[in-house]
């Protein structure tokens, strides 16, 4: 069900203590999220993105606030949670199908159903001829799609991305972006995806939070609705709708980044 919530997160706040004194990171963030919805946050640097997903995460106990996945209070990590960060944290020296097997062998559900599911996501993506592989023989690309079957494998009910194209050329982070945003949709996955690319959110979700600078509130909620061409709606296909610069500019000017 689209309407459905899936997280639900309230009046989050977050400070960190240090020698100097006390830092407000995050200050009173309220949001909900749908099923199947792709929601992009972006905000100057610092501002507290990638805390936000930490905290959506269990890593961090906010301050204040609650956050609620299926309508169960997050206090610790959980499997229904899946994490890509900016690295792809794959095992150098384990092969390509023992990497994507390992959340499954954390969880001990490593079996024949779950390794064939494993299997097909790998073939379903292109990646089945290089299982047997390691992960140094694949480009940057090639890892990252491993390290997303890998969260995809243990079915979880949200991804959290943080910044998972940034290590990238930029080429190539153009062309994987469009594979994971495909293969996201495709999936029916609800992702939260913090990015500092303007484009790369815009082309990925269905709305995008603007945070504002440090401590981050939420300024605006953007909801993408654009027209592709040919229906096509694949990321790369949507930065060609004619509505693309109209968000970007939009969402430039709400950023309010003074150099």
């Amino acid at each position: 069900m689209k309407n459905e919530k899936i997280v639900e997160i309230k009046n989050i706040r977050m400070n960190y203590h240090t020698l100097d004194g006390e830092t407000v990171a995050i200050k009173d963030i309220s949001l909900d999220i749908f099923n199947g919805e792709i929601v992009g946050f972006v905000g100057p640097s610092g501002c507290g993105k990638s805390t936000l997903l930490s905290i959506i995460a269990g890593l961090l106990k906010p301050t204040k606030g609650t956050v609620y996945i299926n309508g169960k209070e997050v206090n610790s990590p959980s499997k229904n949670i899946g994490y890509m960060f900016q690295m792809d944290h794959l095992f150098e020296w384990r092969n390509i199908i023992d990497n994507v097997l390992i959340g499954l062998e954390i969880q001990k559900k490593v079996n024949d159903d779950t390794r064939k599911f494993a299997e097909d996501l790998l073939n379903t993506y292109g990646l089945s001829d290089f299982k047997m592989h390691y992960p140094r023989q694949l480009s940057g690309g090639m890892r990252q799609r491993v390290a997303l079957i890998r969260t995809l494998a243990v079915k979880p009910d949200i991804l959290l991305l943080d910044e998972p194209f940034s290590a990238l050329d930029y080429q190539t982070r153009l062309a994987i972006a469009d594979e994971i945003g495909t293969i996201l949709k495709k999936e029916k996955k609800t992702a939260l995806l913090v990015t500092h690319d303007i484009a790369e959110a815009i082309s990925m979700s269905d709305r995008i939070v603007v945070l504002s600078n440090r401590p981050a509130t939420i300024k605006e909620i953007v909801p993408i609705d654009l027209s592709c061409p040919n229906g096509n709606r694949t990321p790369m296909k949507c930065r060609e709708a004619p509505e693309f610069r109209h968000y970007f500019n939009k969402i430039w000017k709400e950023l309010d980044v003074h150099v």
